[in-house]
């Protein structure tokens, strides 16, 4: 056991909490900490992170239930192994413990090797979830070298405005990587309507559902300002791909995310207004463009913000001309100002 781990024991009861204290100050491997109530653990939980929590249930103002609640929204608490010391001995009640995410329930009175034990199994799963997660930060890292060494080493195309970078019925060569700008896919009605699927920006790939399904592709790209694009041969990719579980996994979450992503917005062109769906597009334009600013400078046609919205370039014209009476939007030449975000996202219908 690695000495001087920091130990919280929050309890209410004079006795209890400094006897307890007591047993772990001997053994030599424990600082411990202690509160008298649920708030003041919690307090001390946040100010020091202690490697563990042994907490009584029924206290003073904030129960332990409030009290692992209340550490679990906090990054750097929401781990701390977790030990219930109570008298409640129901089996409702140790259900509700582990449901809410306890590692452990000890029963008053217990012993003093019951405790150490607890305490001891615990802190090596804890050692062993710190290792693995290490170990996947470093695979993580590892895995980031080799995509920055590929792209370093991929030949970089440069495609102006308003240019194609591939079109249904292509057959894929590459998989994509954003190196600058903002380029939009989008899938064409026979009539010549576009409907776009998403808006890529720096360091995201795209491209890469037509070559893992080996099909030509489903849909279009297009640059929607200057962009300049790694062109990172898919055999490569691939190859990659099985050589590092951790970016396979990462390709899967943003086929998951794409998923999503498309059943949120079927679900818009079902049952959103046009002014929701307008508002929803400049929003996501505005989120691409500049990420965590309530207020921002967009540059978008009107054709590219109908295409995003789903609808004609006749009521983008005049569902902006109505933001802009709202003072929701004002103009800046052909950019588009958008004075709040946050006002954007109130729209309801």
């Amino acid at each position: 056991m690695t000495a001087n781990k920091k130990v919280l024991i929050i309890e209410d009861h004079v006795e209890i909490r400094e006897s307890t204290a007591e047993i772990l100050e001997l053994t030599g491997h424990y600082h411990v900490l202690t509160a008298a109530h649920g708030r003041e653990g919690v307090d001390l939980a946040l100010a020091q992170v202690p490697d563990l929590i042994l907490c009584d249930i029924m206290m003073p103002e904030l129960d332990g239930y409030g009290v692992l609640y209340m550490l679990g929204k906090y990054p750097a608490t929401k781990n701390i192994p977790f030990i219930f010391l109570t008298a409640r001995t129901e089996r409702a009640d140790i259900r509700k413990a582990m449901e809410m995410g306890a590692d452990d329930y000890l029963t008053k009175p217990f012993d003093d090797v019951e405790l150490l034990n607890a305490i001891d199994v615990r802190l090596k799963k804890r050692a062993q979830f710190s290792d693995k997660v290490v170990a996947e930060q470093k695979d993580d890292f590892a895995q980031e070298l080799l995509l920055d060494q590929m792209v370093g080493e991929a030949r970089i195309k440069r495609v102006k405005k308003k240019q194609m970078l591939y079109e249904v019925g292509d057959i894929p060569y590459f998989i994509y990587y954003v190196l600058k700008g903002k380029v939009r896919t989008f899938l064409s009605y026979v009539d010549g309507r576009e409907l776009s699927t998403a808006i890529l920006t720096e360091q995201q790939l795209f491209g890469y559902e037509s070559p893992l399904l080996n099909t030509v592709y489903s849909d279009n790209a297009v640059a929607l300002e200057d962009v300049e694009v790694a062109l990172l041969p898919k055999e490569a990719f691939f190859e990659m791909m099985y050589r590092k579980p951790a970016l396979a996994a990462q390709v899967i979450r943003m086929l998951s995310g794409n998923v999503q992503l498309k059943e949120k917005q079927m679900l818009g062109f079902a049952y959103d207004t046009v002014r929701k769906r307008v508002a929803n597009a400049l929003i996501e334009v505005a989120e691409k463009t500049a990420p965590q600013q309530d207020q921002c400078i967009i540059r978008i046609s009107r054709e590219d913000l109908a295409a995003l919205a789903g609808t004609a370039n006749e009521t983008i014209s005049r569902m902006l001309a109505d933001f802009k009476d709202e003072k929701l939007i004002s103009k800046d030449g052909n950019a588009i100002v958008i004075t709040s975000v946050r006002q954007l996202q109130r729209i309801k219908q």
